[in-house]
């Protein structure tokens, strides 16, 4: 088992284990126990009731959080033509055709969102391998294939993140850092988990949300009783 620091088992204390917390108490609790000296980010854990093996069960969409992600989110476009100053107008930081499809293929990896044009599609697909794995294939379903690159960009940029449900059927996301302060993560929190339960697929039977853990990078979870979100609702 891994030893834990000091700052971690005093924040540990400040958490009840077998309590599910109200959403306000929670993130106002998880704002104290982000004690490491840096701006944390603050990420939630949504275990859901679904199985991923079958595909009318997959959990996937994308969410503009209204204070965004608190990251610089690097950006990479491939295109053709004025596509690319349209790209590179817009914010990306990256941009380009088959030249950008060879960079790729030689290891750079160096972005956090790819998107492309739909006549790139043919060529960026032989990088399936490569970005596949690490979740930055584009996709129609998360809008970023798509001709209007400039504002796919911009969403991008302002804060729209992708959610998809892996294979242990938790929905893992970034609402924001502690410095946002309570009122703003409590926002993105909602309007994130507004999403995952508009994102219910309807051959999911019993009980969707099954848990809900909210923790800062290095601090405990915290658990939010699922019930009082969906009550809302």
């Amino acid at each position: 088992m891994a030893k834990r620091g000091k700052k971690y088992l005093e924040a540990l204390k400040l958490v009840d284990r077998t309590k599910l917390y109200d959403v306000q108490e929670a993130i106002e609790l998880v704002e104290k126990t982000a004690v490491k000296n840096f701006d944390e980010t603050i990420e939630v854990a949504v275990r859901l009731g679904v199985d991923p093996r079958h595909a009318d069960q997959q959990v996937r969409g994308t969410v503009t959080l209204p204070h965004g992600t608190g990251k610089d989110v690097r950006v990479l476009v491939f295109a053709k033509g004025d596509k690319i100053k349209e790209a590179e107008e817009a914010g990306a930081d990256f941009a380009g055709a088959e030249d950008m499809v060879a960079k790729v293929e030689g290891g750079f990896l160096d972005f956090d969102v790819a998107i492309a044009t739909p006549d790139m599609m043919g060529s960026v697909g032989k990088l399936g391998r490569i970005l596949g794995p690490k979740g930055l294939m584009p996709n129609p379903k998360a809008g970023t294939v798509t001709f209007d690159v400039g504002k796919a960009v911009k969403e991008v940029k302002a804060g729209k993140i992708e959610f998809r449900v892996d294979k242990t059927k938790i929905v893992h996301a970034p609402i924001g850092k502690k410095s946002f302060g309570v009122e703003k993560l409590t926002d993105n929190f909602k309007t994130f988990m507004e999403a995952i339960i508009k994102a219910k697929p309807a051959s999911a039977k019993g009980q969707y949300i099954k848990s809900v853990t909210i923790s800062s990078t290095m601090g405990p979870g915290i658990k939010i009783n699922p019930q009082k979100i969906i009550e809302k609702k």
